[in-house]
């Protein structure tokens, strides 16, 4: 395999000394989490059933062993810390890298706020109410309390000092908690198959009987990107492998085939048993709802059901062991990404600075205090945001796999590009399902994650527009897709929450209804008590209904105008750099970018038979050879300066292009330098000449003027002019030897 560049011994400052097991250690602990013990069961369970559950995980493992291919290719091309941003930078340019940046780090901290906000449920479940005192308030039917908030905090804060102060221990420990949730389910599901024969609780059905088999397996295939998010995250850590970068596919492989017999495990785990008041699997996890304590979770309740207590603190030390390693390894992620982003100045430097262990700290801790507001959102919040995820890993791993196939193309390695080509368009099919929820499935998302999708696009435009405004290297603004993809997220995603939006006040309307006919009702008060009850549902529909139109009417206003001042920011930007591209740095006059312009410009117009009077001079300065040698080459560019100074003190009313290292061009379209040109070529003679013996500045010249009919190309003008300096151009030299 062919590379695009060599970065064999670049470790940027962070040290290579993390093995392969240690590598593959964090990337499973990253891709399996608290929802893999706590929601899989009404996850996925609760739409396909075990078979189509186990079906749709395997096809979305077989899904990211191909992007662990892409993966793979582009650590081994650029192995840089960023993962898929450095990849799409090096692919595409920065402002392709910025956009995949601003969703990747959305996807890891959600993650981690998810996982962070889970202790408290942990002890919700297994320790009572100690962590519940001294109640704040209730956000979204979920109830805050200070004792929670603050083991929500302590936990972020020891994550963070854990792996800024010990980052080699944090990788010792992730490596022993891996072996350990990994053993503890293990144990527990194959404790409960062995048992299960002989318990009488069925595993029937295996699809949910009122939907297609086929459909069941696809939804959840769909979906599954979920279950494996972060184990790519390995793609952060390059610069620190103390192993070769060709054992990465391995890693990878192996961590998805864990993963999904780990989730397998535990779906299996979960139906294996069922409390005696329900009859079959599925009637327990439809009402899953309305239990509490280990019922309220079929894999704990399985494990305590087949092997006691034993099963019950194994699960419980497993799902603590998965909340920890998903804090480390997304917050390992995330400190890389930020190092690479400030390495880039996306972000302020400082937080690309190492300390003693070679951790990037100050990212470590910006991530922590990021997240200590978070805590006071409840926990319904965090899962509107967690809904993301999916959106975002898919997002990423789209521009992954088209970098992958645009290098593959470059270095012409065929197998790579159309695995990269296959995985990409398999990715947009993937978005198109998840962001059309009423095309092709009843909605996946809470309407509120949309709105969430929405506030984060305008966030992306705000703050690529701080980095266009410090961007002095001018790295960026060099493509529209930033503008395009933000722009289409914030107005297409708005669409889909009002549309969600109308149809849960419209569903909320039925039901207002279908309850006050139920109720009872004195049938004197009938028909007045219907006009009534009808005029205020419409109301309340009509002002949800207006309520959305604005808040979607407002959001656009607030795109175009971004839209709009972002071109008239990248047009004055666009001029600037033709400004700079058309000017010559050292003498302020026009460059040979510009001269050649300009001569397209004079060429189409000798084509088109226009005839407009025009004449070249063509100067040279002499005796810079001797000044630059003898002085030195900052004396030499004083004297270049000195000569443009010159001509264009006499060319006062035309162009003056430098195009070569001590060439100058003057363009006499009519005016005065044209009627006056023979007199300023005399006055040019008589100052060189007198300059001659002297420090002062010589330049030689020659003038030709257009002649229609004969001379096709400007060109032409231009070799007449040419000849003619350089005959003036060896008189000087003759005079100069006279004199001396």
């Amino acid at each position: 395999m062919n590379t695009v560049t060599d970065h064999a011994n670049k470790t940027g400052g962070l040290r290579p000394d993390l093995g392969p097991f240690s590598i593959w250690a964090l990337s499973l602990g990253t891709s399996i989490g608290w929802g893999s013990l706590v929601v899989t069961s009404n996850t996925y369970l609760i739409q396909a059933g075990p078979w189509g559950s186990i079906g749709g995980i395997l096809i979305g493992a077989l899904i990211m062993i191909l992007i662990s291919l892409n993966y793979h290719y582009m650590i081994n091309c650029f192995p840089d810390a960023g993962g898929a941003y450095s990849f799409t930078k090096e692919t595409f340019g920065y402002d392709h890298g910025f956009l995949v940046a601003w969703f990747l780090f959305l996807t890891y901290i959600a993650v981690f706020w998810a996982n962070a906000t889970s202790l408290p449920l942990f002890a919700r479940y297994f320790m009572g109410r100690i962590f519940q005192f001294t109640y704040l308030y209730t956000i979204f039917g979920y109830d805050v309390y200070l004792g929670e908030v603050i083991l929500t905090i302590t936990a972020i804060l020891l994550a963070a000092i854990f792996c800024a102060r010990w980052r080699k221990a944090s990788m010792a420990v992730m490596t022993i908690l891996v072996l350990l949730f990994t053993a503890g389910i293990t144990i527990c599901f194959l404790g409960a198959m062995i048992a299960h024969g002989k318990s009488g609780f069925s595993f029937q059905p295996g699809f949910l009987p009122d939907k297609n088999a086929i459909s069941q397996i696809v939804k959840i295939a769909c979906v599954s990107s979920w279950a494996f998010i972060g184990f790519e995250n390995i793609s952060h850590a390059t610069e620190e492998y103390s192993f070769s970068r060709h054992k990465v596919l391995c890693i990878l492989v192996t961590s998805v085939v864990v993963t999904t017999a780990l989730y397998i495990f535990i779906l299996m785990l979960s139906i294996t048993a069922y409390p005696p008041q329900y009859g079959s699997w599925l009637e327990y996890i439809r009402d899953l709802g309305n239990l509490s304590g280990i019922e309220g979770l079929p894999a704990f309740y399985a494990a305590n059901y087949y092997l006691g207590d034993f099963g019950l603190y194994a699960l419980m030390a497993s799902l603590l062991a998965l909340v920890i390693t998903s804090l480390i390894g997304n917050l390992f992620a995330l400190s890389r990404l930020l190092y690479a982003l400030a390495k880039d100045e996306i972000i302020p430097r400082t937080f690309s600075t190492l300390n003693e262990d070679s951790a990037p700290a100050k990212a470590i801790f910006l991530v922590a205090a990021l997240s200590l507001p978070i805590p006071l959102l409840g926990r319904t919040t965090i899962g509107w945001i967690v809904d993301v995820t999916t959106i975002g890993a898919t997002f990423t791993y789209c521009f992954v796999c088209f970098a992958t196939f645009r290098t593959a193309v470059a270095c012409e390695d065929k197998l790579e590009k159309w695995i990269g080509l296959l995985s990409f368009f398999m990715m947009i099919g993937f978005l198109a399902y998840l962001l059309l929820p009423n095309l092709f499935l009843t909605s996946s998302m809470a309407r509120e994650t949309y709105f969430l999708l929405v506030i984060w696009g305008i966030l992306g435009f705000i703050y690529f527009r701080w980095i266009l405004n410090r961007d002095k290297a001018k790295r960026f603004g060099k493509s529209v897709i930033v503008w395009v993809v933000l722009l289409f997220m914030v107005l297409f995603i708005a669409l889909i929450w009002m549309n969600q939006s109308l149809i849960r006040t419209a569903n909320q309307t039925l039901e207002n209804i279908q309850e006050h006919y139920q109720s009872e009702i004195d049938l004197a008060e009938v028909r007045a008590a219907d006009e009534l009850f009808i005029e205020e549902e419409i109301d309340k529909l009509e002002n949800a209904n207006t309520r959305t139109m604005v808040t979607v009417t407002a959001l656009f206003i607030f795109s175009l105008l971004v839209m709009l001042t972002n071109y008239s920011y990248m047009n004055k930007q666009a001029k600037e750099h033709q400004a700079i591209a058309n000017t010559d740095p050292l003498t302020g006059v026009k460059s040979k970018h510009a001269f050649v312009t300009k001569e397209r410009e004079v060429d189409e117009m000798i084509e088109d038979k226009l005839n407009v009077p025009f004449a070249l001079t063509v100067c040279d300065v002499n005796g810079l050879k001797y000044i630059n040698d003898t002085f030195g080459h900052k004396a030499g560019d004083e004297y270049i300066r000195s000569a443009s100074t010159m001509i264009c003190e006499l060319f006062k009313h035309s162009p003056v292009y430098r195009i070569g290292g001590d060439e100058f061009v003057v363009v006499m379209v009519g005016g005065q330098d044209y009627e006056n040109r023979d007199a300023i070529m005399a006055e040019l003679q008589r100052r060189s000449e007198a300059n001659i013996g002297t420090d002062n500045v010589i330049v030689a010249g020659g003038v030709s003027t257009f002649i229609p009919g004969q001379d096709l190309k400007m060109h032409d003008v231009f070799e007449r002019a040419d000849a003619l300096m350089y005959k003036n151009k060896q008189a000087l030299k003759n005079l100069g030897a006279r004199t001396r």
